[in-house]
């Protein structure tokens, strides 16, 4: 079975919406500054986009602001050739350790994971069918330690159950993970270095 392009399915949307001088709604939930920051750059251009900010997985309030604050921040400064917006949702860390019950001990990038991915990926296919956006998507998928092809069946199916399109996608296609190091440069980024949960910064901690 042919592992599927989706790149070429992304632009091939873009090529569509744009032959009939659309510009679409999304929805795009940011993990972080960081990563939305490649994707941003790309899709503003073809997207009147809405950054869902929604990550009760982050370990600590602390944390949470800090990052919450630099998305905003970046929202604020970056010259988006079409107007970018922000929604923040609620930061109920036990909602993530509810989800996750039974999983803690479970390596990093494996069920748990995906779990958390599936979490918020419906809080956000939710907000988008309750606001009435064309499509949903998530910025994970430029992190060359996730898997595109399972946050784009989580997405596939989460489309199918609440009837908003979503849009499939592979940001770090294109060089898109290597863009974003570079942008957060630029903008002198608080780059955090763990996923945003417990569990992955005790593994970071354990690598040193």
């Amino acid at each position: 079975m042919n592992k599927r392009n989706y790149q070429k399915e992304l632009e091939e949307r873009i090529t569509y919406h744009s032959s009939l001088g659309e510009v679409p709604t999304l929805l795009l939930h940011s993990c972080c500054a960081p990563c939305s920051s490649y994707v941003l750059e790309y899709l503003s251009k073809y997207f009147l986009i809405t950054v869902f900010y929604y990550n009760p997985n982050i370990d600590t309030q602390e944390e949470y602001k800090s990052r919450a604050q630099e998305q905003q921040r970046f929202i604020r400064e970056f010259p988006a050739q079409h107007p970018v917006s922000l929604i923040e949702g609620a930061y109920d860390s036990a909602r993530f350790y509810e989800t996750v019950r039974g999983m803690e001990h479970l390596p990093e990038g494996g069920a748990r994971c995906t779990a958390c991915y599936e979490l918020r990926l419906r809080e956000t296919a939710e907000y988008a069918r309750r606001l009435g956006f064309s499509y949903f998507t998530t910025t994970l998928s430029i992190s060359p330690l996730k898997d595109a092809q399972r946050l784009n069946d989580i997405g596939a199916r989460l489309a199918q159950e609440y009837g908003v399109a979503y849009l499939h996608s592979d940001f770090k296609k294109k060089n898109g993970y290597l863009r974003s190091t570079q942008i957060s440069e630029e903008y002198g980024m608080y780059r955090q270095n763990y996923c945003g949960c417990v569990f992955s910064k005790m593994k970071k901690d354990e690598q040193g």
